[in-house]
């Protein structure tokens, strides 16, 4: 069973940039494919970004499309969410997910394994 922690959210300014980062423990990393989803508090998840087991492919988001980069690093355990022109449009509670064996992708329910989330807040 694989644990995940979330680092790196916080506070900016709108037209800025930061880099969330998803550190896994407890499991083999590469047997996962790694999301990134957001929630503002009283709406549904939304989809960003994910990642194959291998890295080789990503599927992102139309709404950050262009803005947001996904990566993984299998021999540090860490999955990047490299976020730049950011909208006031993107504060919310960022996690990354984990799914075991699969392709990732948008459903949230192919993904068994959740981080606490970290917050993002773009001021405009």
């Amino acid at each position: 069973q694989v644990q995940l922690v979330e680092s790196g959210g916080g506070l900016v300014q709108a037209g800025g940039s930061l880099t969330l980062s998803c550190a896994a423990s407890g499991g083999l990393f590469s047997n996962y494919a790694m999301g990134w989803f957001r929630q503002v508090p009283g709406k549904e998840y939304e989809f960003i970004a994910s990642i194959t087991r291998s890295g080789g492919s990503t599927n992102v988001a139309r709404a950050v499309e262009g803005r947001f980069t996904i990566s993984r690093a299998n021999a540090r355990n860490t999955v990047l969410l490299q976020m730049h022109c950011l909208k006031p449009e993107d504060t919310a509670v960022y996690y990354c997910a984990a799914d075991y064996f699969g392709r990732g992708g948008p459903s949230r329910s192919s993904y068994e394994y959740w981080g606490q989330g970290t917050q993002v807040t773009v001021s405009s």
